[in-house]
């Protein structure tokens, strides 16, 4: 007599759905842990100190904001291309202040002064948009938060900027 505990015997439909669902597993696992890769690796990856950029010397600012381009290669995945920014960059008494040329309502180009009824502050031409000096919103125009302002370093004499991050 053979006992419950000695009779360990697969049937073949047994076999057959443990063995396809083994190889399915490991076929799946194949093809989602790279693109889980690709989507995540990106965000993991540390900010160096390359990221930041050299603009202008201390010397050419004033109190007044000036434009100055400027640009850098963006690698995107397998592909790189060379992108140019805008900054307008000021002197603040003893802080150099660098705020983005792009309005936070839609995303156009904001300029210095090019309002001639608005003379100090910069204005947006798509709807009329306005911020003070220090890039705050004006109440009572579209932007709803203030320009965004560049992390600003200076080495030996030279004003160099990072990323745009909000004020708010």
């Amino acid at each position: 007599m053979v006992s419950d505990e000695q009779n360990h015997n697969v049937s073949r439909r047994q076999f057959l759905t443990y063995t396809l669902t083994g190889v399915g597993g490991f076929m799946a696992a194949g093809i989602i842990l790279p693109m889980a890769r690709f989507a995540i690796d990106p965000v993991l990856q540390a900010e160096t100190e390359g990221d930041m950029k050299a603009v202008t010397d201390v010397s050419e600012l004033t109190e007044n904001p000036q434009r100055f381009d400027f640009s850098y290669e963006q690698v995107d995945a397998w592909v790189t291309s060379e992108v140019t920014e805008t900054a307008f960059i000021y002197r603040s008494g003893e802080e150099i202040v660098a705020l983005s040329n792009t309005c936070t309502h839609l995303g156009c180009k904001v300029s210095w002064g090019s309002s001639s009824d608005h003379p100090n502050q910069f204005y947006c031409p798509c709807h009329g948009g306005r911020y003070e000096k220090d890039g705050t919103n004006i109440e009572g125009t579209p932007p709803t938060e203030p320009l965004h302002r560049y992390v600003v370093e200076v080495r030996e004499g030279t004003v160099y900027v990072g990323k745009a991050e909000p004020q708010v």
